[in-house]
């Protein structure tokens, strides 16, 4: 068996055009839709991530302010720049880049984000209305790859979903995103991380995984049931190669899985992008 690749890119293409579309609408009301991004130090993977971010805002017609703080930033400073973005009336919506360097409280800059404009849908007051299932922005990785799986007609709901990872940015959100009787949702969820005993074993029964740990080359063909889709949202770096949680190999097994490029970021940009022009159309 080889696998169908559930292509990002393609999909992504068509949200940006999307959101393209409705920044014009907005425009011709006379409201420009900005976006923000606060990067600390000069860690390469997060600069080109940003990077990118305002170049998919240039394609779209969304406005881009940033600011650049040194890696030997104060709490207090850090801090100050995300009031910054919440006062300022020409953004609509911004994000901190993460991870920080060390001695940064994450969480602190998080809530210093002003919900209303939390592009990633991570501050607490989001992420609740993620679990009590109400309006809000929703965390971009976890409902890009919930697009991702609904446009490539995935079996979702009523399967089983083995997420391994529980971090903050994809495998917490996207446990709570996939149990919801929502479209695209409603499965049975199992999170795992690499502390789980028979990780491996639990993996197996996943009608759908997903690899969010971060560990290069964690999930291997013997993990997977034949048919199952593997989504690679979980990445790191060798040197300047990106590389996936998931091996090559599993594409022999899997019915659908995301490419090692083009998968999972492109969605978790798009998405962004949608969260932007929402946050503009909600103060508009």
């Amino acid at each position: 068996m080889t696998a169908t690749l559930l292509d990002g890119e393609l999909l992504a293409g068509k949200i940006r055009a999307e959101v393209t579309d409705r920044v014009a609408r907005l425009a011709g009301e006379g409201i420009t839709v900005g976006l923000g991004t606060i990067l600390v130090g000069d860690d390469g993977p997060s600069a080109r991530y940003v990077a990118m971010k305002h170049a998919d805002c240039a394609e779209v017609g969304i406005v881009s302010a940033h600011e650049h703080l040194p890696s030997d930033v104060s709490q207090r400073e850090l801090e100050a720049a995300a009031a910054r973005f919440n006062a300022d009336p020409a953004i609509n919506a911004y994000l901190v880049q993460l991870p920080l360097p060390p001695g940064l409280d994450e969480e602190r800059v998080l809530i210093s984000v002003d919900p209303d404009k939390d592009v990633d849908g991570l501050h607490p007051v989001n992420l609740g209305r993620l679990v009590m299932g109400a309006p809000g922005p929703l965390p971009c990785t976890p409902a890009g790859i919930v697009e991702l799986l609904y446009a490539n007609d995935v079996p979702v709901e009523g399967k089983h979903v083995v997420i391994i990872g529980r971090g903050l940015t994809i495998g917490r959100p996207l446990a709570l995103l996939m149990a919801m009787k929502r479209t695209g949702c409603n499965a049975a969820v199992t999170v795992v991380h690499t502390g789980v005993k028979d990780m491996a074993e639990l993996v197996r029964q996943g009608d759908v995984v997903v690899a969010a740990a971060g560990r290069a080359g964690l999930v291997t063909a013997d993990m997977i049931k034949p048919g199952a889709a593997v989504v690679g949202a979980g990445t790191s770096w060798e040197g300047k190669k990106l590389l996936s949680d998931v091996d090559e190999s599993v594409a022999e097994v899997a019915g659908w899985i995301t490419p090692r490029i083009g998968g999972v970021g492109p969605m978790t940009r798009a998405m962004l992008l949608r969260n932007a022009v929402r946050a503009a159309e909600r103060a508009s």
